[in-house]
């Protein structure tokens, strides 16, 4: 990331916005005050740790977007400090450097977190974190009981001990590197003028990419147990799966409720859809909408507009749906809209 995002993501402080049970934008802490710092870390129960001769440089910001199951935030501390978390919260955490360096000691293991390596968290372990001076960086807090409600539809079953997440992220490839790009997405929004856009839906798509990319694509204890689960199910199975996605294309879709409907393991529907069709679900269930979004651009009049057409289909981010249509039809939403002589509904 660039010193620019760094220096706009404390700009995350400006009052509410949107309605309150999609998100929430606020500022938790600004203070160069030792005391105050350390009593609001206490009421998390962290431990707050500062040398004296550091005291003078403190300067300290912590502002947050509250979504449904996850917060992103973004904190400095201007001078090094030490952060010490236990084992109280349910939740799961990646921790993301943007400038300088960050250390975490987790699990007996001591990682040096910078913009190539991000730090996972997991709840069941103590926490140290030290920082440098002028380090900065932003962090994305999972629900840890969407994590597990998520797990249990993808091993077809209740996890029998606590998800533990491995506790380093290469940054540069695979899971790393897309959760990197996805949250760079979501901070732009939310420095500028895209986070009006955030509906139910949007937050719903954006939790779900996170918690899958994590379950299938980083190491934990339970990848062992969910690439067991790559078997083959009947086409039954899958009709079912796609038929519900059919039927709600206009409404927020989990991968939970795809395997209730379909009556069989999430891993093993992602591997059926991905060896049949190319994709996943949720990617089955975005091409499906674009697919509506077109035949309705095939049949408006030029006045009705991209916006309110795409909206209707749950893309509520005209940047990545714009990007996503030309992607697979060639053309911008704008063109096929103002096409000459495309069809009309008869009798139109």
């Amino acid at each position: 990331m660039t010193s620019k995002i760094t220096r706009s993501a404390t700009q995350l402080n400006t009052s509410e916005l949107g309605d309150g049970n999609v998100y929430q934008r606020c500022r938790l802490l600004r203070s160069r005050d030792a005391e105050q710092v350390r009593a609001h870390l206490g009421t998390l129960r962290y431990r707050f740790e500062l040398a004296p001769w550091d005291a003078r440089e403190l300067d300290v910001c912590i502002n947050a977007v509250i979504l449904r199951n996850s917060v992103f935030g973004y904190d400095h501390f201007g001078t090094p400090v030490a952060i010490h978390t236990g084992p109280t919260y349910g939740d799961y955490t990646v921790l993301l450097p943007i400038r300088e360096h960050v250390e975490l000691v987790t699990g007996g293991h001591s990682i040096v977190c910078g913009p190539r390596l991000a730090g996972v968290l997991s709840p069941s372990r103590d926490h140290l974190f030290r920082t440098q001076a002028g380090s900065a960086k932003l962090h994305l807090r999972l629900s840890g009981a969407a994590l597990m409600r998520h797990l249990a539809a993808l091993l077809g079953a209740p996890p029998k001990a606590s998800l533990e997440l491995a506790p380093q992220m290469a940054l540069s490839e695979g899971c790393g590197r897309k959760l990197a790009g996805y949250l760079r997405l979501a901070l732009a929004d939310f420095l500028g003028n895209g986070s009006r856009s955030w509906t139910p839906t949007t937050v719903s798509s954006f939790e779900e990419f996170i918690i899958t990319e994590l379950l299938l694509s980083h190491p934990h204890n339970y990848t062992a147990a969910l690439q067991r689960l790559d078997r083959p199910i009947s086409s039954r199975d899958v009709r079912r799966a796609i038929e519900y996605i059919a039927a709600h294309l206009q409404s927020p879709v989990t991968l939970a409720q795809v395997v209730e409907v379909s009556g069989v393991p999430g891993r093993t529907m992602f591997k059926h859809f991905r060896d049949c069709l190319g994709v996943s679900p949720m990617r089955y269930l975005r091409i499906a909408r674009l697919e509506e979004v077109r035949k309705a651009l095939l049949e408006a009049e030029p006045e009705e507009g991209v916006a309110v057409i795409a909206a209707r289909w749950g893309f509520d981010h005209m940047g990545r749906f714009s990007s996503g249509y030309l992607k697979r039809f060639g053309e911008k939403p704008s063109v096929t809209l103002k096409r000459p002589g495309k069809a009309r509904p008869a009798g139109g």
